[in-house]
């Protein structure tokens, strides 16, 4: 398959600008892979869609403000953003200026002077004033993705966050989980339903376009993830006692594929992942997935279509555009059950 096969058009007022005033107000479509069957619900109705001993599990990572305003000895303005956090005071990042940058120049902040080191593909190397983590929770601004085209505001602050965000170092929200509030915890909670999580640093790289059309061209960005002793067990009881495993999000879905065993066990472990799951993936550790509605041609929109089909997802992203979903970070949810033959 090729980049085009994942084109679709979308009205720009779909896009969500906003959070809703409540987390769990969402509309939530149901799609089941193996029919093409699809329902419209309330993110609310999800404990009774789901079953007793099923397992949610989510993305605990915490979004760090990883925007950051700098400037140039000449003048000129920079904008920084975060990639990822490495050891002592260096950090990659994004830089976004309007002539080339060069390396062993020093950019002022807010916070102090970031020193530009080298050049890595796309990313910089770049040493801060201080761990990144600190620099930029003192200094930078909530990342808002690129095509919420308004400033961030206070609320942003609480609403791009998940009730799991714990482990500081993404740069961007593992949005399906902005569906979940303590409301909605607790249904589910009472109606059998556990979960647990897992950490995956979700990196800039997931608003970057597919610029390949060939799809075995693309490279993906490395994410660090780490599965607990505690999840491992959690997914094995679970399937032990007949429940399923679902994935709270895209990132979820491949943090667990990527510790998945060959016989589908999720092994505890940490590391790195450029998993590219895009159709003809076999899938060993998913059983169901709950996912916002992604942008045309993205890495995330190819990972639903090897879950459920790319006719069948493309179909449900029309009806959802013609039932006036709101789509992307603030927007709608999906329920996504697994086309036939999709699993190992």
């Amino acid at each position: 398959m090729q980049r085009s096969d994942f084109d679709y058009s979308l009205p720009a007022e779909l896009i969500a600008q906003t959070p809703l005033a409540r987390r769990s107000a969402s509309r939530l479509l149901r799609l089941d892979g193996a029919t093409g069957a699809l329902a419209d619900h309330e993110i609310a109705a999800l404990p009774g869609l789901l079953q007793p001993r099923d397992l949610l599990v989510f993305n605990d990572t915490r979004v760090l403000p990883a925007r950051l305003a700098a400037q140039r000895a000449s003048g000129g303005r920079v904008e920084i953003f975060l990639e990822r956090a490495l050891a002592g005071t260096d950090a990659l990042v994004q830089m976004r200026a309007s002539n080339p940058l060069h390396a062993g120049e020093d950019l002022s902040t807010a916070g102090g002077p970031v020193r530009l080191v080298a050049r890595q593909d796309d990313l910089w190397a770049v040493t801060l004033p201080e761990p990144a983590a600190e620099f930029f929770a003192r200094c930078g601004a909530v990342p808002l993705p690129p095509y919420i085209t308004r400033a961030p505001d206070e609320r942003d602050r609480e609403r791009y966050q998940s009730l799991f965000a714990r482990v500081p170092g993404a740069v961007a929200a593992p949005t399906a989980s902005l569906h979940f509030d303590a409301a909605l915890l607790a249904a589910l909670a009472a109606s059998g339903i556990a979960h647990a999580l897992v950490t995956l640093h979700v990196g800039a790289g997931t608003f970057h376009p597919v610029r390949t059309e060939e799809l075995d061209d693309h490279r993906m960005h490395a994410e660090w993830y780490q599965v607990s002793a505690a999840t491992a067990g959690a997914i094995a009881a679970a399937r032990a006692a007949g429940g399923r495993v679902i994935a709270v999000g895209t990132t979820v879905a491949r943090t667990l594929e990527s510790a998945a065993a060959a016989g589908g066990a999720v092994c505890a472990g940490q590391g790195e992942t450029r998993l590219f799951i895009r159709p003809g993936f076999r899938f060993r550790a998913v059983d169901g997935l709950v996912t916002n509605f992604h942008l045309p041609a993205s890495t995330l929109l190819m990972l639903v279509a090897a879950f459920a089909g790319r006719e069948a997802v493309l179909a449900a992203y029309r009806h959802a555009i013609e039932q006036r979903y709101r789509f992307f970070s603030y927007g709608d949810a999906m329920l996504i059950w697994p086309a036939r033959g999709v699993r190992t």
